[in-house]
């Protein structure tokens, strides 16, 4: 036996001997390459064995079923170990602790999930974990199952027309087991560096032609795209390096700000089909703050001339939206964009069409200072809340401190807008059984659900890639195909990255026959030209989201029966609590909704009355 082993062997026993509480930390650390180089999202400057010029705009996969190998060839297998890996994002690594503390000289796991896993119920997992749908945005209730791995990207065409691809590789018999052996014995707390090579994915031992396999997947059965990735997947995952450096971080748990002694839970209601949200753990839901933060939302002594609130753009009757193309500041003059309906925010973890706002809280008191919006300064308006009749109690109700200023004002309107949600349309009657769709609304759910590959004749309208789940948005940012008017160029106006320009949030389709007109200008009245918008008005660019990238120049070209069966499904999406709320009107810049307000109004502009008396009504009709 080599000395080196023996004293090996020898260490290990005295070590263990020592200590039964040894344990070993081991974190894997995914490093995407590409031909062995650093993988750039959105750099179209890779080829593929076929010569074609590709770049990769998402990365995002799944993992399971790690175990390790040790010395005597028994797997150790590591129970409930799930990864979730995303180029884009800063998850990038699995950390695993407190595992047998022996030598190991492999190790292995899954790309993907077993059959159990896959179509259990992806609303069970909390919000952090690997498996839970807002987080991954990797199910799409789309046969009931997970997507393992999504690669989509941008590629040159022979005439160099640039052209999306869309690799969705995902069922049951795709689950493929990697392993990777270790060049050394591994013990101890170590950091393993794991190159996923996409050069490998597309090229060896199967090569992958855009142009002659196809530019799209969806993994259905007998396609030769899955089962070329499937091969291939085993050589693409290699062991770089063996770091033993590892140190573990310690979080601490955000604490409660500001809480009173005595205080009411606030429930938080949703969909048991919802995928769980990450709540924020410093700012809990109580009775107290969601009150206030509603008093504050309606009221317009958050604005300079006392007489535009939040609501004044966020109206209760169109699911906190505004039917107007731009809403009206302080001054009469117009937004910047149309203002964003306010529900089921929880799910959210940018704000604004151009993401430039990181938390509710942030978000809530950006408006105020706008002196397009509200045009008031923070610290007057902490002033004048002090000065009022009622606030300092309430204030005092909701915080322990008592104190007005604008950390807690932030605070309360996240409270009250974390509490607005929405689920109870025709569409989840309908799921729980308790309603049907007709004909027409059934026929444009499938479209919807139905995926635009005309390689496997699948000819649907393919709407559920960025509005998909139970929330019907992947909360994400995309380039629609929008004919670009003016300037705004959306979240590149945050990020200043050139991939990011014309890349809007997409809301969520709930509550769509209500929050008319659409996208973030405004620009279209009615679902009709939404529709119509992706059928035939898409215009392409090397920004175009690779889903709407992959289809015909133009658009789906659907039919005039397929248009019209689409929005009658998208109708079936409203909520019926926002139809049963009064009707907002604005009358001289002031908002006029509950009788306090009605009857203040009245008494400084009694001549208005009849205008008052001219509500606005919705043309949404629910029908159970």
């Amino acid at each position: 036996m080599p000395l080196t082993r023996l004293f090996k062997i020898l260490f290990s026993f005295c070590v263990l001997s020592s200590s039964s509480s040894l344990a070993l930390h081991l974190r894997l650390e995914f490093n995407h390459t590409v031909n062995g180089k650093p993988l750039l999202l959105d750099s179209l400057r890779y080829a593929n064995s076929a010569y074609e010029t590709f770049s990769v705009s998402r990365l995002s996969y799944l993992l399971s079923e790690f175990a390790l190998q040790a010395e005597d060839g028994q797997w150790i297998s590591i129970p409930n170990s799930y990864a979730y890996i995303d180029a884009s994002k800063k998850r990038q690594y699995v950390l695993f602790r407190d595992l047998p503390d022996r030598y190991y000289t492999a190790i292995r796991f899954s790309v993907g999930l077993n059959s159990k896993i896959n179509h259990s119920n992806p609303a069970q997992y909390d919000a952090n974990h690997p498996l839970n749908p807002n987080l991954n945005n990797l199910h799409w209730d789309w046969q009931t199952g997970y997507i393992f791995l999504a690669l989509e990207g941008y590629y040159r065409t022979p005439d160099h027309t640039p052209s999306g691809f869309v690799y969705h590789f995902a069922n049951d018999a795709q689950r493929t087991k990697i392993t990777i052996a270790l060049p050394e014995d591994l013990r101890m707390n170590s950091i393993l560096d794991i190159d996923f090579d996409i050069g490998a994915l597309l090229n060896a031992p199967a090569s992958i032609s855009f142009v002659k396999m196809g530019a799209s997947t969806h993994s259905r059965k007998d396609d030769p795209i899955p089962l070329a990735l499937k091969a291939n997947l085993p050589s693409a995952f290699q062991l770089k390096r063996i770091q033993t450096q590892l140190t573990l971080e310690k979080k601490n748990k955000l604490q409660p700000i500001d809480l009173p002694e005595a205080y009411t839970p606030h429930p938080f209601t949703m969909s048991a089909r919802f995928p769980i949200p990450a709540l924020p753990q410093d700012n809990p839901l109580i009775k107290e703050r969601v009150e206030l933060g509603e008093r504050l939302f309606h009221d317009p002594i958050l604005s300079a001339n006392n007489r535009i609130s939040c609501s004044s753009c966020h109206k209760d009757r169109f699911a906190n939206s505004d039917q107007r193309k731009k809403s009206i500041g302080i001054r009469r003059q117009q937004t910047e964009r149309h203002s964003m309906p306010i529900f089921n925010l929880a799910w959210k973890e940018h704000f604004f069409w151009d993401g430039r706002s990181s938390s509710l809280r942030e978000q809530a008191l950006i408006p105020i200072e706008d002196p397009t919006e509200m045009g008031e300064y923070l610290p007057r308006v902490i002033g004048k809340l002090k000065a009022s009749e009622d606030y300092p109690e309430l204030f005092s109700k909701a915080f322990g401190s008592g104190i007005i200023n604008a950390e807690n004002i932030g605070l309360a309107l996240e409270n009250f807008m974390l509490a607005e949600t929405s689920y109870n349309s025709k569409f989840d009657q309908a799921v729980a059984g308790k309603t049907r769709l007709n004909t027409l609304e059934q026929r444009g759910l499938e479209l919807f659900m139905t995926e635009f590959e005309p390689r496997s004749k699948q000819y649907g309208a393919d709407c559920f890639h960025c509005h998909g789940g139970a929330l019907f948005t992947d909360n994400r940012f995309h380039d629609n195909g929008l004919a670009m008017i003016g300037r705004d160029r959306g979240l590149f106006q945050t990020t200043e990255e050139l991939s990011d320009r014309n890349k809007f949030s997409t809301p969520s389709l709930r509550n769509v026959a209500i929050t008319a007109p659409y996208m973030h200008d405004g620009r279209f009245e009615t679902l009709e030209e939404v529709v119509e918008h992706y059928s035939s008005g898409i215009h392409r660019r090397d920004t175009l989201d690779p889903n709407l990238a992959k289809r015909p120049s133009g658009g789906l070209q659907l039919s005039t029966e397929d248009k019209s069966a689409l929005v009658a499904f998208l109708k079936t999406l409203t909520d019926p609590k926002y139809l049963r709320r009064p009707t907002t009107r604005i009358v001289n810049d002031t908002i006029v909704e509950k009788p306090h307000q009605r009857k203040s109004f009245l008494e400084k502009h009694p001549s208005e009355a009849g205008e008052l008396d001219n509500l606005a009504t919705v043309n949404a009709s629910i029908t159970y």
